[in-house]
């Protein structure tokens, strides 16, 4: 594979905590823990996609484990295993495997998505946390820390991560490109920030996909992530509220399967234009687009609940 193969988000995660962008106040925090690892809790990393959650664990363990982190370090996905049986096979062999090495002052189990797990699973979790703790540390992800237990979240120290700042996307685009020697517009930035809406992972794979193109400009950033058929997101929502359901459903199909915008971003869009737009019973119109984000959220069918959206819609004259 040669170097530009290699996914951007990869090439320039940070393998250090202080190298992380934004999060001060949790990078400092976690600086301290990590230097006094005799009474290392476990931890709760919890907040939006692309903040830093997994960055921050992978930074921890290599930082505590030095060369051998892979070695002790179990990385897992539990919406790919949300089962008992993946707590029970997995993390318990892993967290019971006798021989550490004298050097290495106790594993570190990284279970990404945790908030995934079954309510089963998570007991069973806790469970684990408590019988290894003399030798094993427990960094768990989350997006939504509501769904994680209480007893669970009570046995962690919880870090909440925000959104990233738009300048400090930007600023860390800018760094990129001077390495990978490619140029681009102020407003070609500023545009895969805005609609990386806090998430730099989806940002710094968005300026990989628009450099292919050798010109990163606010033309080929919208060319590239679909931003082009937004103004139509706007149409969607009109015909949606004078009653046109039909030709709305029409519409937001012809967005999402012929031009390849994605359910999140046809919602975010069609929020942005219910509040450019003067809506007299604008409140309820939110609420209503906000119903149904959750539901996608949590796994329903998203063509379904879209389509009944604009027909909830439809109940609202403007």
């Amino acid at each position: 594979m040669s170097i530009s193969d290699i996914m951007w988000v990869e090439k320039y995660r940070p393998t250090k905590v202080s190298e992380i962008v934004n999060h001060k106040d949790i990078k400092g925090s976690i600086q301290a823990l990590i230097k006094n690892q005799d009474e290392m809790p476990h931890l709760l990393f919890s907040g939006s996609a692309g903040v830093g959650k997994t960055t921050m664990a992978l930074c921890v363990s290599k930082e505590i484990l030095g060369d051998k982190w892979k070695d002790y370090t179990l990385e897992l996905n539990a919406s790919d295993e949300r089962g008992i049986n993946m707590v029970r096979e997995r993390v318990k062999k892993f967290s019971r495997f006798a021989g550490l090495d004298t050097e290495i002052p106790f594993k570190i189990i990284i279970l990404d998505e945790a908030d995934e797990m079954t309510s089963d699973a998570q007991t069973a979790l806790r469970r684990i946390i408590e019988d290894t703790a003399k030798f094993c540390r427990f960094i768990l992800i989350a997006n939504n820390i509501s769904k994680i237990i209480s007893p669970i979240q009570s046995r962690c120290a919880v870090f909440k991560f925000s959104r990233i700042d738009e300048k400090e996307i930007v600023s860390h685009m800018k760094s990129i490109l001077k390495k990978e020697k490619g140029k681009a517009d102020e407003s070609g930035l500023k545009e895969i920030a805005d609609y990386a809406g806090g998430d730099l992972r989806h940002a710094i794979n968005l300026l990989q996909t628009v450099s292919t193109t050798g010109d990163i400009s606010q033309d080929s950033v919208k060319a590239a992530a679909g931003l082009t058929k937004t103004n139509d997101v706007s149409d969607v929502l009109k015909l949606a509220t004078s009653g046109k359901i039909q030709d709305s459903r029409n519409k937001m199909i012809e967005l999402i399967k012929v031009y390849g915008m994605s359910e999140s971003d046809f919602l975010k869009y069609i929020n942005q234009a219910l509040f450019s737009t003067k809506y007299e019973n604008l409140e309820e119109l939110s609420q209503i687009i906000a119903k149904y984000d959750y539901r996608i959220l949590v796994g329903s069918n998203p063509e379904i609940q879209l389509s009944a959206m604009l027909a909830e819609l439809g109940k609202i004259s403007k």
